[in-house]
């Protein structure tokens, strides 16, 4: 395979970031995963956490170099981070349940196949034009569907921000599938959390991947996205390919190249909880809580990724 890739996470104008973004890649497969915790602070970044770092260890599991059976593997690995979450909530007495979004998206063959809980999206562009998008599982989208709004008054709806779905919920997730799509020279899979495509307009994107690939269009789109968010605005995370021929000269440079890969070889980039980061943000929240998330973190991820 062959792609250049970028990722990015803002906090905003919260006190906190509870985004959670990561990819993982083998010789023959890539796996990428953005998920956008909600809950009280610790919770909605555990949340967020244990999906992000559940998937991308049962990807390395199953990826021997590429994942059998795609979508029955993302749907067993949003349905395993959903009963991680719920474990760690029952775990410890939670009154308040970690919930999280999710989109995940596979690649390889040079196709792609995605799943979704909740109203973070994935896009695919191809020549300046969307392909396709996720289906937001939000009840703004269902009034968009049966004709009682527009598309420009559900970007200002009030309640746009509730969804029906996610992961960690009482009830189980609404999983929604897309792809098999075969992935062109220069097309563009963009995975993003509400903060990053709620203030973007889709001809704004469109205008962008019709000239540029991520490494180019992503930073620009998060530096409007999160001006416009202005001191209301949400946190906001972007994790972009831009996929490209094995023979393609363009972009080399930053390109990633996995045929140097080991059949058994990963290569993974996953955004972590930040004990320095949150202890400025929390004086409340001691260096300690922060480790003792982690470790837990860990042993629901163990368990899970059996």
């Amino acid at each position: 395979m062959k792609f250049s890739i970028y990722q990015e996470s803002r906090r905003g104008a919260r006190k906190y970031n509870q985004d959670r973004i990561g990819y993982s890649y083998s010789r023959d497969a890539l796996l990428l995963v953005v998920a956008d915790g909600m809950g009280g602070h610790l919770h909605g970044e555990v949340a967020s956490q244990i999906t992000i770092e559940l998937l991308a260890e049962l990807f390395q599991k199953r990826a021997r170099p590429v994942v059998p059976a795609p979508l029955a593997f993302l749907q067993e690995a949003l349905t395993k981070a959903h009963d991680a979450i719920l474990n760690y909530s029952t775990n410890h007495n939670l009154l308040e349940t970690p919930r999280t979004t999710c989109i995940a998206c596979l690649v390889q063959d040079s196709t792609a196949y995605w799943a979704h809980a909740g109203d973070s999206r994935l896009y695919h562009f191809r020549d300046g034009k969307i392909l396709s998008h996720t289906r937001d599982h939000s009840k703004v989208q269902q009034m968009v569907e049966n004709g009682l709004l527009t598309e420009a008054e559900a970007m200002r709806h009030p309640e746009r921000n509730k969804i029906y779905s996610c992961l960690g919920g009482m009830i189980p997730p609404e999983i929604e599938f897309g792809g098999k799509v075969p992935l062109n020279e220069g097309d563009s899979l963009v995975l993003c959390t509400d903060g990053f495509w709620g203030p973007l307009p889709a001809d704004e994107m469109c205008a962008f991947f019709g000239n540029y690939p991520v490494l180019y269009a992503l930073p620009q789109l998060m530096d409007r996205a999160e001006m416009r968010g202005g001191k209301h605005g949400d946190n906001l995370s972007v994790l972009g390919i831009t996929w490209l021929e094995e023979d393609t000269v363009a972009d080399t440079k930053n390109a990633v190249h996995t045929k140097t890969l080991p059949l058994d070889g990963f290569t993974t980039r996953v955004k972590e909880l930040d004990a320095d980061r949150t202890l400025k943000d929390d004086k409340g929240v001691s260096e300690m809580d922060i480790e003792a998330a982690i470790e837990e973190i860990k042993a629901t991820i163990a368990k899970y990724s059996k």
